[in-house]
Order: C-alpha cells, then structure tokens, then sequence
C-alpha cells in the first residue's frame, strides 16, 4: 500500500453539516475502494489567493490516506462531478507525519 495526502477546498458558503457530509461521502468511497483513511483534519474557511470560480475563499478538507492507485483514481473521478469542491489535489508520499496539526492553533498564539 503507498500513502497519499489528500486536500480538497469546497466552497465558502455551504454549512458544516454539509462539510460532514463530504466528509462521510470521500471516506466511504476510500474505504470502499480497499482504502484507509489514517487521519482527518478540517481545516476550515481560509481565504484563497486567487478567485476561484468567483470564491474567495474556501473550506478546506485535508485526508491523509494509505490505499493503492485505483483508491485515488475513483476518488478524483468522483470529485470531478462535485459542484460543491473548487479544487482537489493528491500528493504521494512515502511517510506519513500523522503527529503534527498544522492549522491548529496553539495555545501561545490563542493567549495573543
């Protein structure tokens, strides 16, 4: 099995009950396909650096993933089709860092 990271934006006006249903959506379709999901962050609404599609911003969904090409392939087939995802991308890496949560915040930085 190789290790995928996995980042999609959705667009800035759905509710975060539908941010949960894209969710549950993705991570049926990896782990239907003989995938498995090894950690999930939401990143939340962060602006863009360009418009994209007219949005400025963008909900960000960040999966980290252990499957084969074929897991990836109907996951991006799937996302094509969306009409609530701006963009989407895959990188494969050969280690996961499952330990690091890069868009939390720290308690120093909440003291502020």
């Amino acid at each position: 099995m190789k290790y995928y990271e996995h980042t999609l934006i959705a667009r800035q006006d759905i509710s975060p009950s539908q941010i949960k249903q894209l969710q549950d959506k993705y991570t049926k379709i990896i782990e239907g396909n003989d995938g498995n999901i090894l950690k999930f962050e939401s990143w939340g609404l962060m602006h863009l650096s360009y418009l994209i599609k007219k949005n400025r911003k963008g909900n960000y969904l960040h999966f980290k993933i252990e499957g084969s090409g074929k897991t990836i392939k109907e996951l991006e087939k799937t996302e094509k089709i969306d009409k609530n995802l701006l963009r989407f991308l895959t990188v494969k890496v050969k280690k996961l860092d499952l330990e690091t949560d890069y868009f939390k915040k720290s308690e120093d930085n909440q003291k502020r």
